[in-house]
């Protein structure tokens, strides 16, 4: 190889070399020895292209190819600083691109119509000590808040052992790890607590903390219905209790108890809703008689029930356009597999599934009851629509033992597994509200602890009790449960990873590329 081409190789990397160190110290490693090394390096190597190259240097510089070069370097440093330019409005304005399959960085629409629905200031501080393992989670999912809602959302980190004054007045223990999030200005303003980090915990102590009142729930117990906790489930299936949902409805701001109704002669007057889910044991003429009154005084009421039930509820039910199929629901297309193992997109219109319809969600209902919808013999003013169905391949197996196609004599056709009723009540004397609103939903199944974790179900449930309730707020799709896919690095790694992904590695393509084209000028 001729001197002459080896300063050209040289005297090219040199170049790079000496143009990227400023890089180098100011974006990638931060380091000013290998900024330095690199100038060095870059300097002697320009020198020894010019002492072997002197001539055509000359040549180069007063040459037509060199106003190319010229104006590719000008149009390679405008694309530059357009790229420099466009991160430089990413990072002050906040704009994000969230392209993980499971918007793992996106707020849900539950918290964003929470932090819209803000009327006053809320401060959350987070007691958290710099080394604690979830600082930067927390601080990461703060600063999502605030760029929603920035003029009523504001944060702050503490170190809980240096902040022990104001750690005391949210009544935490010394050294405690917590997130408190405070409504309003003063001593006394109103705050709650998240119960770990994670954005459905967050959004739930919002929405406590914004309620206004309590909502007060009532599960009716007494006649074989599931349970409110796992210490009274059965210990052959531990699973089969409503904790799940009782838990959920605590962190959205409601209270929920567990109330008989055998011996009473009215439901308490403080209920916003009542919950029957799966009786198995019909209820007596008297609580029928409490549960009439009740809905037509303006009562809210969410009713669960299985295949194979008989809870002595279908009179009442049928005075509200609602009659209880016999036999379970199947789809012969719309399925998981089996049949009996629903799958449905098929909404209507009704308030409480548009979020599920918007997002683009399928709920799925083992072994469930079709509804039939009345035309007559139901009170003034009742008014019924259905929300979810099966697709038109549905049909109402009498005999799932024995087989599972449509046989004659079988309901078929598309099929109503849940549906809304309203009814008037304006001029009931001494009403509970102006309209009551009932629920039902012909699978008590999906309520259990075990079946909770289905997204889609747990949200028609809760949107479902939130429009029963009149919480409209609360009818949204509320934060998944994501699993955490994030991978820990220390600062050097960070360091490190950037210098090779946008230092060493890049220029070490363009040496190479430099070098092909100087290989093959020179043939």
């Amino acid at each position: 190889m001729k001197a002459t081409h080896l300063g050209q190789y040289l005297g090219a990397l040199g170049l790079m070399l000496l143009l990227s160190s400023p890089v180098t110290l100011f974006i990638t490693s931060g380091s000013l020895g290998a900024a330095i090394v690199k100038a060095g390096l870059g300097l002697v190597l320009v020198g020894v292209y010019l002492a072997t190259n002197l001539r055509s240097f000359r040549q180069f510089a007063t040459s037509q190819a060199s106003f190319a070069a010229l104006r590719s370097t000008l149009i390679v440093l405008g694309v530059l600083c357009g790229l420099v330019a466009l991160n430089y409005l990413a990072a002050t304005k906040g704009a994000r691109w969230d392209l993980t399959q499971g918007r793992i960085h996106s707020l849900s629409p539950q918290t964003v119509t929470a932090l819209e629905s803000l009327q006053e200031k809320v401060v959350a501080i987070g007691f958290i000590p710099p080394t604690h393992d979830a600082n930067a989670l927390l601080e990461s999912l703060f600063q999502r808040y605030h760029e929603q809602a920035p003029e009523r959302f504001e944060y702050q980190l503490l170190d809980p052992s240096s902040s022990p004054e104001l750690a005391a007045r949210f009544n935490l223990r010394p050294g405690q790890a917590s997130v408190v999030l405070v409504r309003g200005e003063g001593l006394n303003a109103p705050h709650t607590t998240a119960a770990s980090v994670s954005e459905q915990d967050l959004t739930n102590a919002l929405i406590r903390l914004t309620s206004v009142g309590t909502q007060r729930v009532y599960f009716i117990t007494g006649h074989g219905e599931w349970p409110l906790e796992k210490e009274q489930a059965n210990p052959t299936d531990p699973g089969a209790a409503l904790s799940e949902l009782r838990r959920q409805l605590l962190h959205e701001g409601y209270a929920a108890d567990a109330m008989y109704l055998v011996g009473t002669t009215d439901i308490p007057r403080d209920a916003s809703l009542v919950i029957i889910a799966g009786a198995r044991v019909p209820y007596t003429q008297p609580e029928v008689e409490v549960l009439r009154k009740y809905l037509a005084g303006g009562g809210r009421l969410l009713y669960f029930t299985d295949v194979g039930l008989e809870d002595g509820l279908g009179p009442l039910l049928a005075e509200y356009g609602i009659q209880l199929d016999e036999g379970v629901a199947a789809d012969s297309q719309f399925n998981s597999g089996n049949p009996y193992v629903l799958v449905s997109k098929f909404y209507s219109n009704h308030t409480i599934v548009q979020p599920l319809v918007q997002r683009n969600l399928t709920v799925q209902l083992p072994m469930v009851r079709s509804l039939g919808l009345l035309r007559e013999g139901m009170a003034p003013g009742v008014r019924v629509e259905p929300m979810v169905h099966t697709s038109q391949n549905g049909w109402v197996e009498t005999t799932p033992a024995q087989n599972a196609v449509p046989s004659d004599g079988e309901k078929a056709g598309q099929l109503t597994l849940a549906a809304a009723i309203t009814r008037d009540t304006s001029d009931v004397p001494d009403k509970r509200f102006g309209e009551a609103r009932l629920v039902v939903l012909g699978d008590a199944d999906l309520l259990l602890d075990s079946n909770w974790g289905h997204e889609p179900n747990r949200n028609l449930v809760m949107n479902a009790l939130a429009w029963a309730s009149h919480q409209v707020a609360r009818i949204t799709v509320r934060p998944p449960d994501r699993e955490v896919s994030t991978l820990e690095l220390d600062m050097s790694a960070v360091k490190r990873m950037r210098f090779i992904a946008t230092d060493l590695f890049p220029l070490t393509l363009m040496g190479l590329g430099i070098a092909i084209w100087l290989a093959r000028r020179h043939k």
